[in-house]
């Protein structure tokens, strides 16, 4: 995949609502930023939906569960890149950042995972292991509980990006 460059990089079909571009460093300094950034994006893009309120919720619940993967599986330096594209009822969240080979590995199984016939069952027993899950859980739900199409790529400079697409509200008629 060629490398997009910083502060432009969607190569979407689907026509792009919002982008913003974070230091991963300053992303990563406070668990938080996670819910507060989901929250205010969700907002943003609710606002025409038929239940806006129902929307952001769903909204901002599966956008937390991207970054809080990216938050728990990213390199230390580097560029956070998020944007949303939409289309009728598809919304479309690209999440571009610095991986090392491992870690988009990582990705890789818990993509994997998602597509697994067994998803459902996969996704129940992290849920309820008595071990600390792993990054895979919130992909797992968000395949599992929102239907998610998940996919990753890799960027010849090394980043990876990280696409969930969904569909979150029935056709408005």
């Amino acid at each position: 995949m060629p490398s997009p460059s910083e502060g432009v990089f969607s190569q979407s079909d689907l026509p792009q609502m919002l982008q913003m571009d974070l230091n991963i460093e300053d992303f990563c300094s406070d668990w938080s930023h996670c819910d507060l950034m989901s929250a205010y994006l969700a907002r943003m893009v609710s606002h025409n939906r038929l239940d806006s309120l129902l929307f952001s919720n769903l909204y901002s619940s599966a956008v937390n569960e991207l970054m809080e993967t990216v938050f728990r599986m990213h390199d230390k330096e580097g560029t956070l890149q998020f944007s949303v594209h939409r289309k009728d009822n598809v919304d479309r969240i690209e999440l571009v950042f610095p991986v090392e080979d491992d870690t988009y590995h990582a990705y890789q199984d818990a993509i994997g995972k998602v597509a697994d016939e067994n998803a459902e069952k996969l996704y129940l027993e992290a849920l309820f292991a008595e071990a600390e899950p792993d990054a895979s859980l919130g992909l797992l739900e968000l395949g599992v509980d929102y239907g998610a199409r998940l996919t990753v790529d890799r960027f010849e400079d090394g980043r990876m990006q990280l696409t969930a697409e969904m569909t979150l509200e029935e056709d408005k008629k």
